[in-house]
């Protein structure tokens, strides 16, 4: 596939559409659901027809209740096995495109979905995908038509080779932290006394295709640091229901004694960030929604640190931990004050990604084409 041109600025606002679009929207993982919400939101605001996929996968449907967005479930996930892994994205993306054929989009978008990219290439449907993670895994010959990323990754000089780029500014939690509101009941709902230091701590991703095992080696660290503060209490979120039954039993007798908590409903992650004192994840989404609501975070993921990481780090806003040793020296116990205000309201990066789709659907990027009946 030829290379195109990178567009490395954010686009400027186009007229109104002349007609309104057909949009497919994908959500392969449990954080595209709330990230998501407020685009297709705006979407459908400014007069587009959009349907959502989502795949059954870590606790997206349990999500899409929660946050009340309705889509048609299509897929599974296929466990940590490269070969079932690649089995499933095929199988997946035949039957979303046999699915997603009869409303016959303009684009499709997604957060890296590797089944909505295959689909889209087996319907002839222009592509817009939305990263934040440069080293995620690649579909051989397939590229996007189209990605949209914070202008972090730009100016750190990555190429998108096959594809042209957008930007848009700050980081991608800031898309849905727009009109947060914290829930002060969270605390008494867990069980959760508010004189407590409360740890939340999210397990690294063990069944990823970037999992590094030193990883699990930092969270039991963690784990067993936080046991022995008195007055911590520790709040653990498992990514699915087979790594939940780990924990339950890897953690019986403290989770029996109330030391350690793991919520048995979904929670809205922003809100339990918020009444945390201190995050410690072994994943990128919940470690950058800390550090986009100001509360100490401390990464310890082990795989390749991307660039949206590295960038938050170098600010102070997020602190690698890179061993067992940093575990004790780095990580902070503090209780930290928490303010009953709003957050901020001045997040430009949703209507950045809005109108760079706008733009993208209105300015004849690809060629016109029909689905064939």
């Amino acid at each position: 596939m030829p290379s195109m041109a990178i567009a490395a600025a954010v686009v400027s606002k186009s007229k109104p559409l002349a007609r309104s679009k057909k949009i497919w929207i994908d959500l392969d993982n449990s954080p595209h659901v709330p990230f998501f919400r407020p685009i297709l939101e705006e979407l459908r605001n400014k007069g587009h027809d959009v349907f959502v996929t989502a795949r059954d996968a870590y606790q997206v449907p349990e999500l899409l209740k929660y946050y009340g967005v309705s889509a048609q479930l299509i897929g599974r996930h296929h466990g940590k096995h490269k070969l079932l892994k690649a089995l499933g994205t095929c199988t997946r993306a035949v039957a979303l495109a046999a699915k997603v054929r009869k409303f016959r989009p303009d684009i499709s978008v997604c957060h890296g979905s590797r089944g909505c990219l295959l689909a889209s290439a087996l319907l002839g449907i222009p592509n817009v995908t939305l990263i934040d993670y440069e080293f995620t895994q690649k579909i051989p010959a397939i590229r996007p038509t189209w990605f949209i990323v914070p202008s972090v990754l730009v100016t750190h000089g990555l190429t998108f080779a096959g594809s042209k780029v957008l930007e848009y500014p700050g980081i991608k939690e800031d898309v849905y932290l727009q009109g947060f509101q914290p829930d002060q009941s969270l605390r008494q709902r867990l069980g959760i006394s508010s004189d407590a230091l409360l740890v939340t701590i999210r397990p690294p991703a063990t069944e990823a295709h970037y999992h590094n095992p030193e990883s699990e080696i930092l969270f039991n660290e963690a784990v067993l640091r936080f046991l022995d503060i008195a007055d911590a209490r520790i709040v653990l979120l498992p990514r699915n229901k087979r790594q939940e039954a780990q924990l339950q039993s890897a953690w019986r007798e403290v989770i029996a004694s109330g030391k350690v908590v793991i919520p048995d409903h979904v929670e809205d992650g922003l809100n339990l960030i918020w009444n945390s004192d201190l995050v410690v994840s072994g994943g990128g989404t919940m470690n950058r929604e800390a550090a986009a609501m100001g509360v100490p975070v401390y990464s310890i993921f082990r795989g390749t640190i991307g660039a949206v990481d590295r960038y938050l780090a170098e600010q102070g806003r997020l602190s690698l931990v890179q061993s067992v040793e940093e575990v004790q020296t780095k990580i902070k116990a503090i209780r930290r004050e928490k303010s009953a205000k709003p957050l901020a309201t001045d997040f430009p990066a949703l209507a950045a990604i809005v109108q760079n789709l706008e733009n993208i659907l209105g300015g004849n990027h690809f060629p016109d084409r029909l689905l064939q009946d």
